[in-house]
């Protein structure tokens, strides 16, 4: 599903690409009319008509290439949240109790090594993680572990 946002950004970029090689061939040329004159009142008309022109539109195809492109992760963006938004749940809309049941209500608790935050088994952080390993009370007493912030859990005192 490509929006129409996404359609209109490639003919910004391919005028960015077009400036630049425009440019560059400008500057190349006036760079060589220029090496062929002794005198400085000759080599100004190549300056004025083609390296001048040539580094202002190097200066408009990075300007346009720029914009193209966060304007294509723009676009991109708009449509990720798009298809997040379509993906709701049907019954989060009704009566909002979906939104207030807790997401994990397992006792057991997890982490997976090398990880900052405890989890209940059941957070979807680390369910289905094979590496994820069961936290002991040393752990917790450490003050190195923090609560997971999506399934929030209960420090156990044993």
């Amino acid at each position: 599903m490509r929006t129409a946002r996404l359609r209109t950004v490639h003919p910004v970029l391919w005028a960015g690409w077009a400036a630049l090689a425009a440019g560059a061939v400008l500057c190349v040329l006036g760079w060589y009319g220029v090496s062929g004159e002794l005198y400085a009142e000759r080599q100004l008309p190549y300056l004025a008509s083609c390296t001048v022109p040539g580094a202002a539109l190097i200066v408009a195809g990075a300007v346009l290439l720029t914009h193209g492109r966060s304007a294509l992760a723009a676009a991109r963006v708009e449509e990720l949240y798009g298809l997040l938004v379509a993906a709701e749940p049907a019954g989060s809309e009704e009566s909002g109790t979906a939104a207030d049941a807790p997401l994990a209500v397992s006792g057991d608790l997890l982490m997976v090594p090398g990880g900052t935050l405890w989890h209940r088994a059941d957070c979807p952080l680390v369910a289905g993680k094979p590496e994820s390993i069961p936290v002991d009370a040393k752990l917790l007493a450490g003050g190195g572990l923090g609560p997971c912030p999506i399934c929030e859990p209960v420090e156990e005192t044993d």
